[in-house]
């Protein structure tokens, strides 16, 4: 027999590749942090000796959930300024909070907070965008996730730096901390092309080119933001994203619900990689993203949560539902985001959009055990004919029982194993103390 680290033992596998396949009694054979194999449960005990051998005999087990587009010590105001247009609550609430409270301590308490709720729904990959990235990655390193670091670029002093030169010059480096990590990465961040000058955007260009990394911004996001361009510069912003050179494959333009016919072939033609965050932009009133018709042009559109703040919570599996069905209603098509589809947006098409699916994504011999079981027996979930519908449709976080990062267990049992809940809890409490008085909502 042969030697193995961990055997992992479903009633149903769900790998994504191909992504419809459902494998019924089947185990996950990990060494060194990587998929050896995946094979019949009955197959896998005659041919692996395992130190540690999991059984799951009601749950499905699929990758972990990667959650393409989060501000993640954001969970600290969650619910702080709720119901207002997306200009109000930014200009009114969130921004003035930011400036009085991002810290360093900030972006530790309030990223502990949203790992322990990522985790406990499934997710372990997050690209991020904020400041004080460094202290995200010590964070997500210590805990064991997946991380897409960004580096932050605004026009506009913030806590975090002076201006564009000196976040550029942090990003660079944050790049070269953690550039041969396993499993920490990074991209530049810049926030918007209406919060970052073109001769800034330019500069992360050159620096993405020479550095081989993503850009990850925030783009046509509402219809104010395109018209307010427009009469500014006489152009949308995705011109002129195209005429600085940014519209290619390293882009990932987050949001996009504001799109045009010709903009989403010009998108097509020059590879650009979409991140929708529906449950955002529907409680923002930011409209809707074109799924559907991205998709057909053979752009990879992944999903995020956005942050705490605006969502209000970072539940992938709830995401997935509320995507699959907007794209069905948005469309008028029930066929134009089936659940499979819907299922490989927060898996392998994320991992695709952050440039990580030769590692994650998928439930393939090679790539990291990243590992996700999902309980699917009970009154909410059965009877069950397909497995991928019902984690789509009647998936709930709370039914997340065991999550593994490159083989390590970092939920077991509903438990977290390397984030202490009660010590969240306490700080969250405290920063809650602070805030809070300081907020009035009109």
């Amino acid at each position: 027999m042969q030697k193995v680290d961990s055997l992992v033992s479903a009633r149903w596998v769900i790998p994504v590749e191909p992504e419809d396949a459902v494998l019924p009694h089947h185990t996950v054979a990990i060494r060194d942090g990587r998929i050896i194999d995946c094979l019949p449960t009955d197959q896998a005990e005659r041919q692996y000796e395992a130190g540690q051998h999991q059984r799951l005999a009601r749950h499905a087990l699929l990758p972990g959930l990667v959650n393409a587009h989060t501000h993640n010590a954001m969970s600290l105001l969650r619910g702080l300024a709720d119901d207002l247009p997306l200009m109000t609550w930014l200009q009114d609430h969130i921004w003035p909070a930011e400036g009085r409270h991002v810290s360093p301590e900030f972006v530790h308490d309030g990223t502990a907070l949203a790992m322990a709720e990522m985790l406990r729904g499934g997710t372990t990959c997050f690209s991020d965008m904020y400041f004080f990235p460094e202290v995200t990655g010590r964070l997500a390193d210590r805990v064991g996730m997946r991380a897409v670091l960004g580096m932050i670029v605004i026009d506009m002093p913030t806590p975090y730096g002076s201006g564009p030169e000196d976040y550029l010059d942090k990003g660079v480096a944050l790049h070269d901390a953690w550039r041969n990590h396993p499993h920490i990465s990074t991209v530049f961040a810049p926030h918007a092309p209406y919060t970052v000058s073109p001769e800034w955007l330019k500069r992360v260009r050159v620096l993405a080119d020479q550095l081989d990394t993503r850009v990850h911004m925030h783009v046509h996001e509402t219809a104010g933001e395109v018209e307010d361009c427009v009469q500014s510069t006489g152009q949308r912003p995705l011109q002129r994203l195209d005429q600085l050179g940014l519209l290619n494959p390293s882009l990932i333009a987050v949001h996009m619900t504001q799109l045009t016919e010709a903009e989403m072939d010009r998108l097509a033609e020059t590879g650009v990689n979409v991140v929708h965050c529906p449950e955002s932009n529907l409680k923002l009133g930011s409209g809707f993203c074109p799924v559907h018709a991205l998709q057909r042009r053979g752009i990879h559109v992944a999903i995020g949560t956005d942050g705490a703040a605006s969502n209000n919570d970072l539940d992938l599996l709830g995401e997935l539902r509320t995507a699959a069905l907007l794209a069905k209603g948005y469309s008028g098509n029930p066929a134009a985001l089936p659940a499979h589809r819907a299922l490989r947006m927060a898996t392998l098409d994320g991992a695709r959009v952050l440039g990580l699916d030769g590692e994650i994504g998928s439930l393939v011999p090679g790539k990291y055990a990243d590992l996700c079981a999902v309980d699917l027996s009970g009154v909410e979930t059965e009877p069950l004919y397909n497995p991928i519908s019902q984690l789509v449709y009647t998936g709930q976080r709370e039914r997340v029982s065991h999550v593994w990062v490159a083989g390590r267990l970092l939920l077991n049992e509903r438990r977290l194993t390397t984030l202490n809940e009660a010590d969240i809890l306490e700080r969250t409490r405290a920063w809650q103390a602070r805030i809070a008085p300081e907020d009035t909502h009109d």
